[in-house]
């Protein structure tokens, strides 16, 4: 049979990636697929850019609507990124009756809905495994590996940069801003690295997961969304002390109220095999109520892992190319008309043990005035570390790990905490997840 014609959008890291990739492994590849599977064609802003693939071979072009309006183009690869380019040209590609493999994370969480019903009414194929995780296949997990399981949460480092500030902190002591700084340096971070720091990268994928794993449309704008800038490099080693480690997750979870979907800085027990993912590597648990807790590990972002899942979405593509539509496994998992508009619960109605630390005037009773106000508000207390003033200091930091309590419980005692006297500047808040 004839290769099946391939045209990239955007040859960087990705895209480049995944020339490589279909090159180097184009035999094992076309053994799998059943058909040889070549890129015929690519685009790229600016032609004249050295490449990391070779493209001798390749056909290239300025405009990326050249690719997906060509007849002869049976697979589309979207590796520019962001939303509105990247929108259009995906739409256009379905419209015209091609299959789309995508790596666009924020494309998929805020318009999937769209992409997914026009590719259904076409009948083509959208595949988009290194939108999440890079190279770990936890979409092909959620959706097909796990399909005879009742997901029950799920929780992951699913952003590599906030996990490697966090790593550094922890193991050379040193502050968020100087441990940014060098993530930029090194590539890891953006100049602006909002989206990574404050959890938005992370938020586009839990999206993603949960829906595939709760059957559920994609609903980024319901996500509660927390970044690590507040996180000192004291919360961590006072972590450590209390047997926790700090990581920014990502939690999907299903309770009596609906699902719970989060991202944010956690306190996780140093234990768990999570806590120990460290520097940009990417990690995902999942618990199903067949097969119990399951953990899938790996690099999250680079060429060639993200080509990794690229390249497996297209043999995945290939397979089916001759496929009755209806027979496919769907894009979300679960049947189209089959999706549950289930409730996501607020933030302020979900319920976790908190970490705390204050720092409080040296004097009698001042832990006596905080702890009231927590018995108040129902809170009870597991642990507290106070630590004597240094030299020539009034005031001394007041650290208490609770048991669990409902986020606007904790937040109403908080609000009253802050304006004693006694206590002296903000007071960080960091939520526990103990993943049982």
């Amino acid at each position: 049979m004839d290769p099946v014609k391939v045209g990239v959008l955007g040859l960087g890291t990705v895209g480049g990636g995944t020339v490589n990739v279909l090159r180097r492994n184009m035999g094992e590849i076309a053994r799998r697929a059943g058909r040889e599977i070549s890129v015929v064609k690519a685009s790229a802003r600016d032609l004249s850019v050295e490449r990391i693939c070779r493209t001798t071979d390749i056909e290239l072009f300025a405009d990326p609507f050249e690719i997906v309006n060509d007849s002869s183009i049976e697979i589309v690869v979207e590796s520019i990124g962001g939303e509105s380019i990247a929108k259009e040209l995906v739409l256009q590609a379905i419209s015209n009756g091609k299959h789309v493999v995508t790596a666009n994370k924020a494309l998929i969480a805020l318009h999937g809905n769209e992409v997914f019903s026009l590719a259904q009414e076409m009948g083509v194929m959208v595949a988009f495994e290194a939108a999440v995780a890079g190279g770990i296949p936890i979409i092909k997990v959620l959706r097909e590996g796990l399909s005879g399981n009742r997901v029950e949460w799920l929780a992951g480092i699913i952003n590599g940069t906030g996990n490697f500030i966090l790593t550094e902190m922890r193991d050379k002591s040193r502050d968020f801003a100087d441990v940014l700084a060098e993530a930029q340096a090194l590539g890891y971070a953006e100049a602006d690295p909002t989206f990574d720091v404050e959890g938005i990268d992370a938020a586009h994928k839990l999206t993603i997961l949960a829906s595939i794993g709760f059957g559920i449309p994609l609903q980024f704008e319901k996500a509660y969304t927390e970044g690590i800038g507040q996180i000192t490099r004291a919360d961590v080693a006072y972590a450590e002390q209390l047997g926790y480690r700090i990581k920014h997750l990502g939690i999907a979870r299903k309770n009596r109220k609906g699902i719970e979907l989060r991202v944010h800085p956690c306190l996780i027990p140093e234990r768990r095999l999570l806590a120990n993912v460290d520097g940009v590597m990417n990690a995902v648990v999942v618990k199903g109520d067949a097969v119990g807790p399951t953990l899938y590990y790996g690099a999250g972002a680079g060429a060639e892992p993200t080509a990794s899942a690229v390249v497996a979405d297209l043999v995945d593509v290939v397979r089916t190319l001759t496929s009755d539509p209806e027979n496919r496994v769907p894009h979300l998992a679960f049947q189209a008309d089959s999706l549950s508009d289930t409730l996501i619960v607020d933030i302020e109605e979900i319920k976790t043990p908190y970490y705390i630390r204050l720092n409080a005037e040296d004097r009698p009773g001042v832990l006596a005035d905080v702890t009231g106000i927590l018995a108040r508000h129902n809170i009870s207390i597991e642990a507290v570390i106070q630590k004597e003033p240094l030299d020539g200091e009034s005031q001394i930091p007041v650290i208490m790990l609770t048991y669990g309590i409902l986020e606007k419980e904790m937040n109403a005692a908080i609000s009253e905490i802050v304006v004693l006297e006694t206590v002296k500047g903000p007071i960080t808040r960091i939520r526990v997840e103990t993943l049982d």
